[in-house]
């Protein structure tokens, strides 16, 4: 009698626990806890001012909960000074946002490979990387225009592009299709879908999308700053 071994799970990369946060005496998260794993798609979802991208905030270093904590990788980022913060986003986070901030006097291909430059990454590897990542994302023809020449769908590619230039474990995504039409923000949520597997890259989205939430392996609803709601999806 044979026996097939179950599956091993990812381990947990990302981990909230008790996060609180309040403003100007306002609370806008309570008491937060969630653990997400290598390679996992998450999406937060809830209606405005429900803490969503004050979570998200959290999760990157931008902004200290006033209690609990946030691990990534088992480091504390609460035990880090700014410095150390810095070097986390640097190297080990992707950041992609609803209006593209991408920086207007650069070319595509130059803000693709600004992350690059900033982790001391060599030359000749800055260029593969930035070119392979371009014809992925389907702009390589595109490298020379500055942001001002570029469709609303051109800017978020890029800025995908240039959120896993430096190949972080965790891309945290704010509203990426908010300023998009459908068409162009259903292929963008094919295009993560399709990147976050390629590279195995988790993924922490903040949406009001129901679309944007359905490439994602799990759903969690916030109100009023907490966690009211958790739904698990089949791999999408």
């Amino acid at each position: 009698m044979t026996s097939s071994a179950s599956p091993i799970e990812p381990p947990v990369l990302l981990r909230a626990i008790g996060v609180g946060r309040s403003y100007a005496g306002r609370v806008v998260l309570r008491d937060v806890s969630f653990a997400l794993r290598a390679g996992e798609r998450l999406a937060l979802t809830g209606p405005s001012g429900s803490g969503k991208t004050t979570l998200l905030n959290c999760l990157g270093g931008v902004d200290r909960p006033d209690t609990g904590r946030i691990e990534l990788g088992g480091v504390a980022l609460d035990a880090l000074d700014g410095d150390g913060l810095a070097a986390v986003r640097r190297r080990r986070l992707g950041t992609i946002f609803q209006f593209f901030h991408l920086l207007p006097t650069l070319t595509a291909a130059e803000n693709v490979e600004l992350p690059l430059q900033l982790n001391g990454v060599p030359t000749a590897e800055r260029i593969e990387r930035v070119r392979h990542l371009m014809e992925r994302v389907q702009v390589s023809h595109r490298a020379d225009a500055r942001p001002s020449q570029l469709s609303g769908g051109e800017m978020q590619r890029v800025a995908i592009a240039r959120a896993l230039a430096h190949r972080p474990e965790l891309l945290l995504a704010d509203e990426p299709t908010g300023n998009l039409d459908s068409r162009n923000g259903a292929n963008i949520l094919q295009l993560l879908r399709e990147l976050s597997d390629e590279t195995g890259t988790a993924l922490v989205l903040v949406t009001h999308s129901p679309e944007a939430a359905a490439i994602c392996h799990r759903e969690l609803e916030l109100r009023d700053g907490q966690i009211v709601g958790e739904r698990i999806r089949n791999t999408p």
